[in-house]
């Protein structure tokens, strides 16, 4: 019997080791492609691809690949009407390191650190839907005038502060995204749960994504990674609360 039993565990880590050394390939894959794509520079890349070893062999592929889909909701948002952003002057086709750890590093640490304890879970959820919201908003809610968040009055787009009615709707579907595809890929079990926790966290965090570019961004206090950082904080915490 103990005989049986080695041999399973064995067969079982072998099969570990396997499956871990295709995820790492996976995102080694992953890396050169958004590094192709001119997504990212090539510090960017490498620390998208440092958190993401972390994440995978600290809290799993699940885990992962929640990030990995902030990520590629990012390109298609970012690439969406590119040459009408280029004419207005606000396309930003690469991004750097700085903006990978200032969307990713809450995320990060909550799937480094915080285990499968739910409250961390929905930390994770909540700044991975904070991300994704903010991200979407701004990259597609300038297809709509928008309005200055202190004040509503109308302003360019792609001014700090600014919102629009598309764009909140489209950074609530991306929360609800994140949230959907943390049930499916059984990070959280109650599929109510996760959405609302995506949903009230990612919308929370948005919205502070844009008061803090109205209040303190406009006035070179803060620059946008600062901003990212504190909103995806905002919307760690909203996470957290939202799972009680």
């Amino acid at each position: 019997m103990n005989h049986i039993t080695n041999i399973l565990i064995s067969d079982y880590m072998e099969l570990s080791l396997i499956l871990n050394v295709f995820y790492l390939i996976l995102l080694l894959i992953v890396g050169a492609f958004v590094y192709k794509r001119k997504a990212l520079d090539i510090l960017g890349t490498l620390a998208m691809m440092f958190m993401g070893v972390i994440i995978l062999f600290s809290a799993g592929v699940n885990w992962l690949c929640l990030i990995l889909l902030f990520f590629i909701l990012s390109l298609i948002a970012t690439r969406h009407s590119k040459y009408y952003k280029q004419n207005l002057g606000i396309y930003e086709g690469k991004r750097t390191a700085k903006n990978v750890i200032s969307n990713g590093v809450v995320a990060f640490v909550m799937a480094a650190f915080g285990g499968y304890y739910l409250p961390f879970v929905g930390g994770f959820i909540g700044a991975i839907a904070t991300a994704t919201a903010d991200t979407m908003a701004s990259e597609l809610g300038i297809l709509q005038r928008p309005r200055l968040i202190t004040t509503f009055r109308k302003v360019p787009p792609g001014t700090d502060g600014a919102v629009s009615v598309l764009g909140t709707v489209v950074g609530i579907v991306g929360a609800g995204i994140i949230g959907i595809a943390a049930f499916l890929l059984g990070i959280i079990s109650d599929p109510f749960l996760s959405l609302k926790v995506a949903v009230i966290a990612g919308t929370v965090g948005c919205f502070m994504d844009s008061i803090l570019g109205a209040v303190l961004e406009r006035r070179n206090i803060i620059n946008n990674e600062h901003v990212n950082l504190l909103a995806t904080i905002t919307g760690a915490i909203v996470g957290i609360v939202s799972t009680f």
